[in-house]
């Protein structure tokens, strides 16, 4: 079944409206050292929920893009140079973490319960985890020439965010188990209000 014009555009205005609500996620922040504390995963998370994990991913990876062609949409600002800062793999990882928190969501009625959906929320968290640790380990490592020991790296970068982040995971279940129904059926709407295309005439044999 071909997709409508119509389920196009719908499809394209959320990804781009995630993308957006990710750069401005960058900026509502409160300073702490190396990696900042952003809105930024919460809207990510939302994406996956609302989107559906290939859209979620594609909305955040959209968002990645742009700041890595120079617009100053990271926290820090933008450009290519950004993949040699320690934050950038957390950016990074908000791709699959989207990705991962929209397919353990997704079900087949269109309204998932509150356990899927808060699963489906750390589980994407996880993989955040999962990528920006490493990631952060292996900049400080190899380009600025800085050793993390082990214990510094799981209390400073995982356990010390891990009660915020997991504040804003409630709030995206919350939040996320209210909208999904609402978005599943306005997207359904929208298909069904789209124009039927008017036959060609036939020409008589």
């Amino acid at each position: 079944m071909k997709t409508s014009n119509r389920e196009k555009t719908y499809k394209i205005a959320l990804v781009a409206m995630f993308a957006a609500l990710s750069a401005i996620g960058a900026f509502i922040r409160v300073p702490m050292p190396m990696i900042p504390f952003t809105l930024q995963l919460f809207f990510t998370t939302m994406a996956g929920l609302l989107l559906g994990g290939e859209l979620g991913a594609l909305s955040v990876g959209v968002y990645v893009l742009l700041g890595l062609i120079g617009l100053p949409v990271f926290t820090g600002g933008g450009g290519f140079a950004y993949v040699l800062q320690p934050s950038f793999g957390y950016l990074l990882s908000m791709i699959p973490g989207a990705f991962v928190t929209g397919k353990i969501s997704q079900t087949k009625s269109g309204k998932p319960g509150w356990i899927r959906i808060i699963l489906a929320c750390y589980a994407g968290l996880m993989m955040v985890y999962l990528v920006g640790v490493p990631y952060l380990y292996m900049v400080c490592r190899f380009h600025l020439d800085k050793i993390i020991g082990f214990r510094v790296l799981l209390v400073d970068y995982f356990l010390t965010f891990m009660p915020a982040d997991a504040i804003k995971m409630v709030l995206a279940t919350i939040i996320g188990h209210r909208l999904i129904p609402v978005l599943r059926k306005t997207g359904k709407k929208a298909v069904k209000e789209e124009p039927k295309e008017t036959k060609e005439a036939q020409p008589a044999e």
